[in-house]
């Protein structure tokens, strides 16, 4: 057992919350970014998360933050770069991408950090077990097979194996992680960065399935931005393709401008 999850025992036997806030960040491709851009705004605020859980992109941004990344230390980790420094195509391995190599450069940044209980800040994240049909999170152990599960979007990337189970992306049955932390959290804030318009689909067998898999996640998170204190919704990037990097500034940008707005708008600025 961690010393973050023997404390959060402590604090629940006592009956209080063992965190002042939580922050919670949902999935999206490289929309995840906007989590960056809204980190910043609220640290400007003085509004620091005492624990973070995040959902495939959403888990991506919460390791690199927790690890102690500053918000414009993660988008440069994606500036000018393609697809292909970070995926290969795997047609036939129960996936159309590989992603061994964004996951690596995952670890790279967060170096010397090896396991999620070793992280300077608890964090949670979510993934959704294929053989159960759950939604489950992970607050320990090795953080490369964790963080490449939560991102195995069906179809797109292969599943992952972990402890003899088989996992997928968690956006599948729970897009945003609130879930995984309502009941430790005083007060807790969500980000969501895939609300799905409308929009004329593509033909292309990967496009119809990630318009698909966008679709589950729009039906699936509103349950959690209801747990939350604040949630903060990023409508202004969801035309944006969940892999194109050329959007990273654009993106980031608009989160820092989003949360800023809704931090004030709410109250929140200076809690």
């Amino acid at each position: 057992m961690s010393t973050n999850e023997k404390n959060s025992i402590d604090a629940q036997a006592s009956g209080e919350k063992p965190y002042r806030l939580g922050l919670a960040l949902g999935g999206g491709g490289v929309r995840g970014l906007a989590h960056a851009g809204a980190i910043k705004a609220m640290l400007e605020a003085g509004i620091k998360p005492d624990i973070v859980a995040g959902v495939s992109a959403g888990s991506i941004i919460a390791v690199l933050y927790a690890a102690g990344l500053q918000p414009d230390d993660m988008v440069r980790l994606f500036l000018g770069k393609k697809m292909t420094d970070f995926a290969e195509i795997g047609l036939g391995k129960g996936g159309i991408l590989k992603i061994e190599k964004f996951t690596s450069r995952i670890m790279e940044a967060i170096a010397p950090y090896k396991n999620i209980e070793d992280l300077p800040m608890p964090v949670r994240i979510g993934c959704t077990n294929l053989d159960d049909a759950s939604a489950e999170y992970f607050s320990s152990g090795p953080i490369e097979p964790i963080i490449k599960a939560s991102c195995s979007i069906p179809i797109a990337i292969k599943p992952v194996q972990i402890n003899g189970k088989t996992y997928v992306d968690g956006g599948v049955l729970r897009n945003l992680p609130a879930w995984t932390i309502r009941n430790d959290c005083e007060r807790l804030i969500g980000i969501n960065v895939s609300p799905v318009l409308k929009q004329e689909h593509s033909t292309s067998v990967f496009e119809i399935a990630m318009r698909t898999y966008h679709m589950m996640a729009k039906a699936n998170q509103y349950q959690d931005m209801k747990l939350c204190d604040l949630a903060i919704i990023t409508k202004e990037i969801s035309h944006y393709n969940a892999f194109n990097l050329k959007v990273v500034t654009r993106v980031f940008n608009t989160g820092y401008v989003n949360a800023r707005k809704a931090l004030r708008d709410s109250g929140w600025w200076n809690v």
